[in-house]
């Protein structure tokens, strides 16, 4: 299995909904760091697992919608707790949308330089 991986770093601002979270209750901005890991069992004929330019600019636009944003305002967490684990499963469903046939991927999204969610779909 072939593996490439891009990061990316953006700002956001949230609220934490639906419970008493403290502190995560009121609005607060995280300096998130995005890492998107694509996988294929094959090269294509260049030698490369897709087209790096192609997946920099998905990534990079995935960034741009987030970055400043206010999370609890955007329609994909309406009336949706904007947590960690949601808000990486969004993303992998944006970024997956962009790669080819035969590529897979993962998505890890850091809040923290020691918090961290996953989102990866496996066969079976």
């Amino acid at each position: 299995m072939y593996h490439l991986c891009l990061q990316r770093e953006f700002t956001a601002r949230h609220r934490l909904i639906g419970g008493d979270w403290g502190a995560e209750s009121s609005p607060h901005p995280h300096s998130y760091r995005v890492e998107w890991e694509l996988k294929s069992e094959s090269l294509d004929s260049h030698g490369f697992l897709t087209d790096l330019l192609d997946v920099e600019r998905a990534l990079d636009g995935v960034v741009k919608h987030y970055n400043g944003c206010y999370l609890n305002e955007l329609s994909e967490f309406d009336r949706e707790n904007p947590s960690l684990e949601r808000f990486v499963r969004i993303l992998w469903q944006k970024l997956s949308a962009s790669l080819p046939a035969g590529v897979g991927c993962a998505v890890r999204l850091w809040e923290s330089p020691t918090a961290w969610a996953g989102y990866d779909v496996r066969d079976g």
